[in-house]
């Protein structure tokens, strides 16, 4: 009965160890190739870095916010990669809309990262693991000038009781202008 006991307790201890111990993440091997969370935010520095010191990258960046955009990319890499990081900015299209990237920009964007990855030693296919949850994005951010935008203008529209003039069907579609009063 002894016995019995002693494997009981032994078995509800190992148990609540279990509980309380961090949840394991997706991916730790390929987390791990990518040096943890200290090496994913090194690699986000360095593609900041690289990011400014490019041509065809820097005007994209010239009004943001490093401290926030460090701590975004890291976490954004480090749950890609399967760590135990959350991405909680905002949506890619949001973010990138008003940028009017191009395919370009966000080429060398990509080689910006790729470089970063490179001097951070992450193995080859480390980098294409990531490279491959990330590449559906460009749909969200690239969004070149003249493309539609995926933002929504905000148009004023008319009070309650001012009835919408009617326009030609020729005519552009801009808000008719108030009437005279008699």
């Amino acid at each position: 009965m002894k016995n019995l006991f002693a494997r009981l307790v032994a078995a509800a201890s190992a148990a609540a160890c279990l509980a309380l111990a961090p949840p394991a993440f997706a991916d730790e091997a390929l987390y791990q190739q990518f040096g943890g969370e200290e090496g994913l935010q090194r690699i986000a520095d360095d593609l900041i870095a690289n990011s400014f010191a490019n041509p065809r990258t820097a005007p994209y960046f010239a009004k943001a916010s490093v401290k926030r955009l460090r701590v975004q990319l890291a976490a954004h890499f480090c749950e890609q990669v399967g760590g135990p990081c959350k991405y909680t900015g905002s949506s890619m299209k949001n973010v990138h809309a008003p940028l009017h990237i191009d395919r370009a920009a966000f080429n060398a964007l990509v080689e910006n990262l790729q470089a970063a990855m490179d001097k951070n030693q992450v193995p080859f296919r480390a980098q294409n693991q990531l490279l491959a949850a990330l590449a559906p994005m460009y749909r969200d951010i690239e969004n070149p000038r003249g493309a539609p935008s995926v933002v929504p203008l905000r148009e004023a529209l008319p009070a309650p009781d001012e009835p919408e003039a009617a326009a030609p069907a020729d005519a552009p579609s801009t808000p008719a202008a108030p009437a005279a009063a008699p």
